[in-house]
């Protein structure tokens, strides 16, 4: 006997004709002609051995054996069609979600939707601040954007958009200059005489980034062994909302506190370096989607414009 499946034609012809009793309408459903639909009926009961049919009067019933191949077709039609559903609706409808740091999201990517919205009008964005949103990626997550080091994993494709800038940064009250000029944000250590008095002011930490400190003072040639550590917090933006109310000096990205350099909020008279790490927007392999080049070439405007 063979294991072979019949004819998937043969199968959806006697689909159709076992839910209408009627090779006539079956074949009005399946926009071919009565003839087809008899010649695939007759196929698929030779093919098994069994009779699938029955007439009664002008009318068809279903045998024993029909009764039990209808139960699994009706089925088996029923989910690809729904199968096939979603699909179309991943392709045309359903949003890009998009996962990503919750300070990122929070201070750089969400005071932006606007102008996204206004820029890419097409673009159906789901955003997701997941701690474990780069596990799902390819799964129920499209995309991911980090800051994270190379070389990159081998089951990922890595978009590298910017390069991580980070630099000390406080509540102008706290350094006793609330006039800091805002040209000079991006010097890194103009301010010599404050750069000596660093290690004495409160110093905060974040574990989602234990290194940062470290890489800063080294950069600037100061002994990283004098850093003090008087406030540490589990992540980045309880960090920033310490610095803000006069806490300590917190060391962030410079696209996280672009806005409040700008307003005076916080300062950075020490300036900003780069790091190791990348903004990157991580991809799963294969081909991705269509929006996907549309949402680079936006991230790749809006952070030179954070930058320039």
């Amino acid at each position: 006997m063979s294991d072979r499946l019949p004819s998937l034609n043969a199968l959806r012809a006697f689909d159709e004709t076992a839910r209408t009793l009627s090779v006539t309408r079956a074949a009005e459903a399946l926009h071919v002609t009565h003839g087809a639909v008899s010649r695939q009926l007759k196929q698929l009961e030779e093919q098994l051995g069994v009779a699938l049919f029955r007439r009664q009067g002008r009318g068809l019933s279903l045998t024993q054996e029909g009764e039990l191949l209808r139960a699994s077709t009706s089925q088996a039609f029923e989910r690809l069609g729904q199968a096939c559903t979603q699909l179309r609706r991943r392709a045309s409808e359903a949003p890009l979600v998009l996962g990503c740091p919750g300070s990122f999201l929070a201070r750089w990517f969400i005071p932006r939707l606007d102008r996204l919205k206004a820029q890419c009008p097409e673009l159906n964005l789901h955003l997701t601040a997941d701690e474990e949103v780069v596990g799902r990626l390819g799964t129920d997550v499209d995309a991911v954007l980090r800051f994270a080091e190379p070389p990159w994993p081998d089951d990922v494709r890595v978009v590298e958009l910017a390069p991580e800038r980070m630099g000390p940064v406080l509540a102008p009250e706290l350094l006793g200059t609330p006039s800091i000029d805002a040209s000079s944000h991006d010097s890194p250590g103009h301010d010599t005489a404050a750069l000596t008095s660093l290690p004495m002011l409160p110093m905060l930490h974040t574990q989602s980034r234990p290194q940062a400190w470290s890489q800063w003072f080294t950069a600037q040639g100061l002994d990283p062994t004098t850093m003090r550590h008087d406030q540490s917090f589990e992540h980045l933006h309880y960090m920033l909302e310490a610095a803000l109310v006069g806490l300590g000096v917190a060391i962030a990205p410079s696209y996280l506190v672009e806005e409040d350099l700008r307003t005076g909020r916080l300062v950075a008279p020490w300036g900003f370096i780069e790091t190791p790490a990348w903004l990157g927007l991580w991809l799963p392999p294969g081909e991705p989607r269509r929006d996907i080049e549309r949402l680079v070439e936006w991230l790749t405007q809006e952070l030179a414009r954070s930058t320039g």
